[in-house]
């Protein structure tokens, strides 16, 4: 601060510049959105509903819209170029978190016109010529790094989640089976609901400063392959076929609400550790520029090496452990190739997460529903049950190994239930907090009832339930 003599306080002056700057960057985010929203005829309040609709849709996943327009510099962070884009940050993250401005340093600079005229002025436009001056990153270096993170974090998220069924299946814990209502993702779809309120919400913009692919690589490539919804749906099915109704719709209702609950207290506890780290020992914007990050070209180009040796030796390894144990029956057989094919579906879900807070049409209709993430669970579940079909009908060892590997692997990535409740409890928390049920009905009806279709009502045709 500025004391009246002209005498700084003990504020450290990068934490200042960094704090107003983004004092600055926020305020004019709002009141460029509203001046272009308002420009067009539209009433204030429908202008905040289009920037809640925005936020609230984008908190889980926007794929590689964040990677257009060469945004992305070697200084570590998006350039985002227009207050749309700004929304694009973690929405329960700005909203809920009172220590968020301590975080949050990677915005960019702001057009002249929108300067404020006061003392900042000189601060904001050293921050743009700092930008202007640093080299941009190659588009084609661009994609290669988002989708070797998200292969390599898929990879292992495919392997955690095939621990936690072992762990708490009804071999170890008996916690879980597929003939009960706590079906065998449940645990994994909980612990990856519960991360993501660390590593998609309250440190989002934390581990975003040092590496915006590291960001992605977690909360797309990792967490969302730690979770599946397809998986969640087919267990279902597999119980209404049976004529376990009851347990089918009681399966949904507890699996939502444990995610649901999950992430909340994901939230809760990382707020409580992050402000335990601001009170002890400071942390903030002034320790995170003394730590290491990935700020140049050369350190990028380091990483994704280090990450590409990584996936091809996660690959080769799942190449050879699937061929020695392809004629046996073990489950593993399953999981290798589901490491092999499974980034493929962590790719899918990333480029059709650019499609959350589009809306439909031209005109943006329903602009709060994360079309992406919807059509990826839907697609996922409905693929998964054609394989269950196709499974029955052949009835084969190799049949059985390909269709549950790509069950587990290519669909298990593709949908995810982290991002879905991340965007559910945002919803959950907005103006319109209706909203996070009718985007969790929709989802779940579609997907039930299409399953049904395809699976369900051919077993009952033949009468093999």
């Amino acid at each position: 601060m500025v004391m009246e003599g002209g005498e700084y306080s003990g504020t450290n002056d990068s934490e200042l510049r960094a704090s107003v700057s983004i004092d600055v960057t926020r305020s004019a985010s709002s009141s460029l959105r509203w001046r272009s929203l308002s420009s067009l005829g539209a009433h204030p309040s429908q202008v905040d509903e289009d920037i809640e609709s925005d936020s609230v849709s984008e908190v889980g996943d926007i794929g590689d819209r964040a990677l257009h327009s060469n945004r992305y510099s070697v200084s570590g962070s998006f350039n985002f170029s227009s207050a749309e884009d700004i929304q694009l940050q973690s929405y329960g993250f700005w909203c809920h978190d009172p220590t968020a401005s301590h975080a949050i340093s990677t915005v960019s600079p702001l057009p002249e016109e929108i300067i404020s005229p006061l003392s900042t002025d000189a601060i904001v436009r050293d921050e743009e010529k700092n930008q202007a001056s640093t080299e941009r990153i190659p588009k084609l270096l661009e994609y290669g790094s988002c989708m070797t993170h998200l292969a390599f974090f898929g990879i292992l998220g495919v392997l955690t989640r095939y621990l936690l069924q072992k762990l708490f299946g009804p071999r170890v814990a008996g916690v879980t089976s597929d003939q009960t209502i706590l079906y065998l993702d449940l645990p994994s779809n909980m612990v990856g609901s519960f991360l993501m309120g660390w590593c998609g919400v309250v440190f989002k913009a934390d581990i975003s400063y040092r590496s915006d692919f590291l960001a992605i690589g977690l909360t797309t490539g990792y967490l969302g392959s730690v979770t599946t919804f397809s998986g969640w749906n087919q267990k279902m099915l597999e119980l209404s076929v049976e004529g376990h109704w009851v347990f089918a719709g009681l399966g949904f209702l507890i699996g939502l609400f444990l995610a649901a609950y999950s992430i909340i207290f994901g939230v809760e506890t990382s707020k409580c550790f992050r402000q335990l780290l601001v009170r002890s020992s400071g942390y903030g914007v002034a320790s995170s520029r003394k730590s290491w990050r990935v700020d140049s070209l050369k350190r990028h180009l380091a990483v994704l090496a280090v990450c590409l040796l990584l996936l091809a030796g996660l690959w080769s390894m799942s190449g050879i452990l699937m061929r020695q144990e392809f004629n046996s029956s073990s489950s593993e057989t399953q999981l290798w190739l589901a490491c092999i094919i499974g980034p493929l579906g962590v790719w899918v879900r990333w480029f059709l997460a650019r499609l959350n807070g589009r809306g439909l049409g031209k005109t943006g209709l329903l602009k709060w529903v994360p079309f992406g993430t919807l059509i990826a669970n839907v697609s996922a579940a409905c693929i998964m049950a054609a394989l269950a079909t196709v499974k029955r009908e052949v009835n084969t060892k190799t049949c059985d190994i390909v269709a549950t590997g790509i069950q587990f692997g290519f669909l298990g990535c593709l949908s995810t239930v982290s991002t879905f409740i991340a965007e559910f409890n945002a919803m959950r928390e907005s103006k319109y907090p209706w909203r996070a049920y009718i985007y969790a009905t929709v989802t779940i009806c579609t997907s039930f009832c299409l399953g049904t279709l395809i699976y369900s009502v051919p077993v009952w045709a033949k009468g093999d339930n």
